[in-house]
């Protein structure tokens, strides 16, 4: 089963503190480490990060860490794989569908 991080709040915020303790948990900490994914809304845009690495070990995750991207909702995702490829960013959430 995965695990799930989000965040909403009345004003922005840097999720720094928050991400840099779930990440560890992907693959570190716990046994998540079929890789990751983060989505955070910017105005009314969307900025997503995705990856096959443990987010314990993915230098993206790592920036996405240190650098304070101030939001009102994020939602960020660890995989633990019990299904589909482990190398697919395919298999990786969020992910987008386009109809």
């Amino acid at each position: 089963m995965c695990q799930l991080l989000g965040m909403n709040c009345a004003e922005k915020t840097d999720f720094c503190f928050s991400f840099s303790g779930f990440r560890m948990r992907g693959g570190q900490s716990d046994k998540h480490s079929d890789g990751w994914g983060i989505g955070i809304y910017e105005g009314r845009g969307l900025r997503t990060f995705v990856d096959t690495l443990p987010a314990a070990e993915s230098p993206i995750a790592e920036m996405i860490g240190h650098y304070p991207i101030k939001t009102l909702n994020m939602i960020a995702h660890i995989r633990y794989a019990t299904q589909g490829s482990k190398d697919d960013l395919a298999n990786v959430h969020p992910f987008q569908v386009r109809s």
